[in-house]
């Protein structure tokens, strides 16, 4: 049995770029979430110390979603340009550090990470899924948890471990309810419209008395409140349409992937040419022991 983690790469590459000054080289290409980064994956492999540990992008995009709902992340707003810069220099740095970089065109990295969660605990390992992503709570079994990064308007909080208990407390129902939750009351981060006015506690109540979206839809001449009756039979075809967009996919189009060893002379020479001297020099003692003098 071995310990891994599965790093949600966007979700946390965005943190490392809000998460720091707007640094740059000299001829002026921002650095500031390149050094988040990394300062971010030595801090997760010194505090959970895993036997092995993935990084998932996105890569074109989610098809099978969008053939459903063509406005299906629509809303988001375009990748800021200079963390756009840094993206591709972050999948080279991911790589050179041996944390292999999974990627697939057509399919979202969510589904990507999920399988492979899915895949590593079935195999009877530990695993840990490191974002903030609420969709990543319906992985969350006896072997499965989240890492979450602390919250950015309260970094106090720490990294916290959400298990089945902690998955209930947050949002009302277990990791297996969860997609059906977000099909209900929408998910506004995917674009994805729930039951207008229906929030988390009307939910929770509801998935509490009828179990299921199909038990809720089924009873909705009985729903309470009243006002909300004739909206579910309405828009359960809907609501159905939301369930296939809010499942995360647990078979994999990859097999599993292994983990990988540092490329330290790469990552060396990226660091060095990046003009990341203190992270330079913490690499070097890191994957050579070696101290550098100044």
């Amino acid at each position: 049995m071995a310990k891994w983690l599965l790093v949600d790469g966007y979700n946390m590459a965005f943190r490392a770029f809000y998460g720091m000054p707007e640094l740059t080289r000299a001829d002026g290409f921002p650095t500031g979430a390149l050094h988040g980064w990394v300062k971010t994956m030595w801090r997760l492999q010194d505090q959970e110390k895993p036997d092995g540990m993935l990084v998932f992008f996105d890569l074109g995009g989610s098809q099978d979603r969008l053939a459903l709902h063509p406005e299906y992340k629509a809303q988001r707003k375009e990748t800021p340009e200079p963390l756009e810069k840094q993206i591709p220099v972050i999948k080279d740095l991911t790589r050179a550090m041996g944390l292999v970089g999974i990627e697939l065109d057509g399919v979202e990295s969510d589904d990507l990470l999920a399988a492979q969660a899915r895949m590593l605990a079935n195999a009877g390992h530990d695993v840990l899924i490191v974002s903030a992503d609420k969709d990543f709570a319906q992985c969350v079994d006896d072997r499965i948890k989240m890492l979450q990064p602390p919250p950015t308007a309260n970094p106090k909080l720490g990294w916290r471990v959400l298990d089945t208990t902690g998955v209930r407390e947050k949002f009302g129902v277990p990791p297996a309810q969860i997609a059906e939750y977000l099909a209900l009351i929408g998910d506004t981060s995917d674009n994805i419209p729930g039951i207008n006015g229906v929030g988390p506690k009307t939910a929770a109540k509801w998935f509490e008395e009828y179990q299921t979206l199909e038990g809720i839809i089924a009873g909705a001449a009985t729903l309470k409140p009243e006002r909300f009756r004739e909206a579910v039979t309405k828009e359960a075809e809907r609501l159905r349409m939301n369930l296939k967009l809010t499942t995360l996919r647990t078979e994999s189009p990859l097999p599993h992937v292994g983990q990988g060893e540092p490329q330290t002379a790469k990552l060396f020479a990226l660091l060095e040419s990046l003009e990341m001297k203190s992270s330079l020099a913490e690499a070097r003692t890191r994957y050579t022991g070696q101290t550098e003098l100044f």
